[in-house]
C-alpha cells in the first residue's frame, strides 16, 4: 500500500529526536488524557487468507498483547475470503482478551460505498471483541477522503468513532472524530525518499493533521523501515526505500515528548514494505515479498518497543522505569550500499507497468538516505560497556542505564555483540548474529530490509512457513537457498 501525503507544511528543517539526557525527567502527569492512550497495530488482512482456524490467529494476538498493544488494526479489501478472516481474527481477539477493529483500505473499497462500509461495521460492531472508544464503535481507514461520513454512520446503525486516513486538505476533518496519519517515514511529500531540497518530516505530518484536526486526537504513526522491491515478475512493481535507520528508535522518543492520544505501528505484517513488527512465522501467503523477507526477522523491534509503550501509556518520557529485562537489540541491512546485484536483480529484468511511478531498476530509488552502519539499542537497568565487532571493525562504547540508541560503521563479516560491566562479560548479552553482511547479493537482488536479532538470543529460528515462500524463486535469476538462519543456528 502506499500514500500520497500532501507537502502541505512548508519545507521545515530535518526533525531529529535526540535522547533526552539522563537528568532530565519530566513527566507528563498532567496530562489529563494519559490514562485514556491506546496503542494500535496495522494488520493486512489481504494476505492470510490461508488461515482455517481462530487459533491461527492466537500467537499475533498473544504476542501484540502482551508488549501491551491494545487493538489490531485490521485492513480490509474486498477480497471474497475478508468475511471469514475477519470472523477468525475477531473471534481470537475475543479469546485471547485484545480488541480489533475494521480498517478500510481505500485502495479497494470507493469513497461513494459509504453504505456498503456502514454494512460492514455493523457485521461486528456488537461482536466482544470490537474496540470501543468513549463508547463509541472504533472504525478507521487507510485513505478514504470524500466518503459521506452521515450516510457510514446510518447504514452501521451505530454510534461510530470515526477515525480515518483523511489527508490534510482533501477530506473533511468537520466530519471525524480522530484522524490517522499514515506517513511514519520522512519523504519528499510525493511518497519518495526525501531530497536535500524538499524534506517532509513525520514530525511536520503530525502538525499538518494537528492543525487540521483542530483539537481532536490525532492517530501518530510509529513504524520501524520501509523498503519494498518488486520487480517485473509482478504486476505491481515498485522499488523505493524511505529513510529507515535510527527511525524505530526516534520515533518512539518523539511519541513519549508529544504524548498523542492514539499511536498506530505500522505495521504488524506488511512484509511486502519491510515495516513488519511481527514473526515471519505468523501464518501468510507470499506476495512476492519472500525475496527480501526471508533470513530476515524483525522480533527484536518489537521487544524494543515494549518499555515506550508502558511509558507512554503511563504519561512518562523513561522508559528505564519499564524494563522488565536487559536486553541489546540491533539490525543492519544485508549488504553495503555499493554492493552491485544489477547483473541479477529482478528489478533489471522485463518491461514493467509504471503508471504508478513506483518503479526504479536496480537500487532502490531513496537507497543513498541509508547509511552503512549496524543500529544498536541497548536496553539496560545499570550503565555497561558495549564491544560490537561488525565484520573486522571493532567498536566499542559506554552505555548508560536506560534505553539508548547507538552506531557504529558497518563491516563485512560476522556481527558479535559483548557487554560487560567492571570487565566481566554479562554472559546474556554476549552473541554473534545469525546473520553475517556480506558484499554479494543474497538471492542475487539488492535487499535494502533489515536483520533484527537480540541479546538474549531469541530461543527459536523465526522462518517463513511454506505458504510464505511461494513466490520465492518467480523472477530470480540464480539459485536462492531456503531459511538458511536454522543452519547457521545448527
Amino acid at each position: 500500500m502506499f500514500s500520497l501525503f500532501l507537502a502541505l507544511v512548508g519545507l521545515l528543517p530535518i526533525i531529529v529526536a535526540s535522547p533526552l539526557p539522563a537528568e532530565y525527567r519530566r513527566t507528563m502527569a498532567s496530562d489529563e488524557n494519559h490514562g485514556n492512550r491506546l496503542v494500535f497495530c496495522h494488520f493486512m488482512m489481504g494476505i492470510v487468507s490461508n488461515r482455517q482456524n481462530a487459533s491461527d490467529y492466537d500467537d499475533d494476538m498473544k504476542r501484540a498483547k502482551d508488549a501491551g498493544i491494545d487493538a489490531f488494526a485490521l485492513n480490509i479489501g474486498t477480497d471474497p475470503y475478508t468475511d471469514t478472516q475477519l470472523a477468525l481474527a475477531y473471534q481470537s481477539a475475543a479469546d485471547n482478551d485484545m480488541k480489533v477493529f475494521i480498517s478500510f483500505d481505500f485502495n479497494w473499497w470507493q469513497a461513494s460505498e459509504a453504505t456498503s462500509v456502514g454494512v460492514k461495521v455493523a457485521e461486528f460492531a456488537h461482536h466482544p471483541a470490537q474496540l470501543m472508544v468513549d463508547g463509541r464503535v472504533f472504525v478507521s481507514s487507510f485513505s478514504g477522503d470524500g466518503v459521506d461520513v452521515n450516510e457510514m454512520k446510518a447504514a452501521a446503525g451505530s454510534d461510530v468513532y470515526f477515525a480515518p486516513n483523511y489527508h490534510p486538505g482533501q477530506g473533511d476533518f468537520g466530519d471525524v472524530d480522530a484522524a490517522l496519519n499514515w506517513m511514519g517515514w520522512s519523504s519528499d511529500g510525493r511518497n519518495k525518499a526525501p531530497t536535500a531540497e524538499t524534506n517532509i518530516t513525520v514530525a511536520d505530518g503530525d502538525n499538518a493533521y494537528n492543525e487540521a484536526l483542530d483539537g481532536k486526537p490525532l492517530i501518530a504513526p510509529v513504524s520501524p523501515w520501509f523498503s519494498t522491491h518488486y520487480g517485473t515478475e509482478v504486476s505491481y512493481s515498485k522499488n523505493w526505500v524511505f529513510p529507515s535507520d535510527l527511525l524505530w528508535y526516534n520515533r518512539w522518543r518523539e511519541i513519549l515528548e508529544t504524548g498523542p492520544r492514539f499511536v498506530e505501528i505500522v505495521t504488524w505484517n506488511d512484509y511486502g514494505e519491510s515495516h513488519y513488527i511481527g514473526p515471519l512465522s505468523s501464518p501468510h501467503t507470499d506476495d512476492g515479498a519472500s525475496k527480501w523477507v526471508m533470513d530476515m526477522p524483525h522480533n527484536g523491534w518489537l521487544d524494543m518497543a515494549k518499555p515506550f509503550i508502558a511509558a507512554y501509556k503511563a504519561g512518562s518520557e523513561f522508559p528505564i522505569d519499564f524494563l522488565e529485562e536487559e536486553k541489546l537489540v540491533y539490525w543492519y541491512r544485508p549488504t553495503p550500499k555499493e554492493a552491485d546485484c544489477d547483473a541479477t536483480d529482478t528489478t533489471m529484468q522485463g518491461d514493467p507497468d509504471n503508471s504508478s511511478g513506483n518503479f526504479f531498476r536496480g537500487r532502490p530509488n531513496g537507497s543513498d538516505t541509508m547509511t552503512d552502519e549496524v543500529f544498536i539499542v541497548t536496553m539496560l537497568k545499570e550503565p555497561a560497556t558495549v564491544e560490537v565487532q561488525s565484520g573486522d571493525k571493532i567498536e566499542t562504547f559506554e552505555a548508560d542505564a536506560g534505553v539508548w540508541s547507538h552506531s557504529v560503521p558497518m563491516g563485512v563479516g560476522a556481527q558479535s555483540f559483548k557487554v560487560t560491566r567492571d570487565d566481566e562479560p554479562v554472559e546474556s548479552l554476549c552473541g554473534t548474529s545469525l546473520r553475517d553482511i556480506t558484499d554479494t547479493c543474497p538471492c542475487g537482488i539488492y535487499n535494502f530490509n533489515a536483520y533484527v536479532g537480540t541479546l538474549p538470543a531469541e530461543d527459536f529460528i523465526d522462518e517463513l512457513q511454506p505458504a510464505g515462500l511461494s513466490m520465492l524463486t518467480e523472477g530470480l535469476q540464480v539459485e536462492c537457498a531456503i531459511n538458511t538462519l536454522s543452519s547457521a543456528c545448527a
